[in-house]
């Protein structure tokens, strides 16, 4: 059952990733990759939510590990970075790297205590 509930939660996180990724890329034009960035923070966010409400097992499962672990990317972070670090646009990977860290806390810590007000 646990593994269906992440599987179900994944397969429909990373379709909304997709989805939402071209949208953003297609009507934003900057050298940092503001798709993957806009997804990671709002799903740092979401998580934070989640967390903070204790829904249970089974729909912990479903969006926590399954659609938010499909929704962001780690994967697309460093490829991004590391496509930045290629490109020698070094203060972009820096941004990207240190905006990603930093916000991506802010919005957990953010969306955590936003949790607990409900």
């Amino acid at each position: 059952m646990e593994f269906m509930l992440v599987g179900i939660g994944g397969m429909f996180g990373s379709v909304a990733r997709y989805r939402l990724g071209r949208i953003i890329s297609e009507r934003t034009r900057s050298g940092l990759p503001l798709g993957t960035f806009m997804i990671n923070m709002s799903g740092a966010f979401l998580l934070g939510i989640v967390s903070s409400i204790n829904p249970g097992k089974n729909l912990y499962l479903l969006l926590s590990d399954g659609f938010l672990g499909g929704y962001t990317t780690f994967s697309t972070f460093m490829y991004e970075n590391f496509s930045l670090l290629q490109k020698n646009e070094k203060l972009n990977a820096f941004i990207y790297i240190s905006g990603s860290i930093l916000l991506g806390t802010a919005g957990y810590f953010t969306g955590f205590m936003l949790g607990k007000l409900f």
